[in-house]
């Protein structure tokens, strides 16, 4: 399978929405026969899980501001993070260091955000990363490619040492065969 290139995840997005909406179509149906309870949430792999998350955090933007007195630093424009094989892309992204000002303490991204793990890609409206303990929370409008298959949910929680993540709030999904 081609890596996923941050750049043209964004046209897939309308694409994986269209097919999630005829998924919805068909749903009712499927509830009349289904039992009445569905699931909120769903676990699925995501990324390599081969990355070390104590690893340099490297940053790329047009701007930089930096706040002595809250020990924050505010990266805008276009902005790329990447660490190991983990790629991050926003228009904003606030990093937040530890009390003692010498260790990042967690990412803030947010206005559209792309998250690049090996070949699966994930879009959602933020994304906060704590570093720390090597974990990502994305919210609003998630949505997560992998392969043929699409989940969209409203938060994914990802772990970047064992390259999984979790889905919640109303999870949505196509999944392809691989049959034509």
């Amino acid at each position: 399978m081609p890596a996923v290139d941050m750049a043209v995840s964004r046209p897939f997005r309308a694409i994986a929405m269209a097919s999630l909406a005829a998924l919805s179509l068909a749903l009712p149906a499927a509830l009349l026969i289904a039992p009445p309870a569905l699931a909120q949430e769903t676990s699925v792999s995501f990324g390599t899980g081969s990355g070390d998350t104590k690893a340099p955090i490297n940053v790329d933007s047009d701007t930089l501001s930096v706040s002595q007195t809250d020990g924050t630093a505010v990266f805008e424009g276009n902005v790329k993070v990447a660490q190991n094989d983990m790629k991050l892309s926003a228009p904003r992204v606030l990093v937040v260091y530890n009390q003692a000002g010498d260790e990042i303490d967690r990412l803030e991204a947010t206005g559209g955000v792309t998250l690049v793990s090996g070949e699966d890609a994930a879009e959602g409206d933020r994304a906060d990363y704590d570093v720390v303990n090597g974990n990502i929370v994305m919210r609003g409008n998630v949505l997560l490619l992998q392969g043929n298959s699409t989940i969209a949910s409203e938060v994914m929680h990802v772990d970047l040492d064992s390259g999984s993540a979790r889905m919640e709030g109303r999870v949505r999904t196509i999944l392809q065969s691989g049959k034509e």
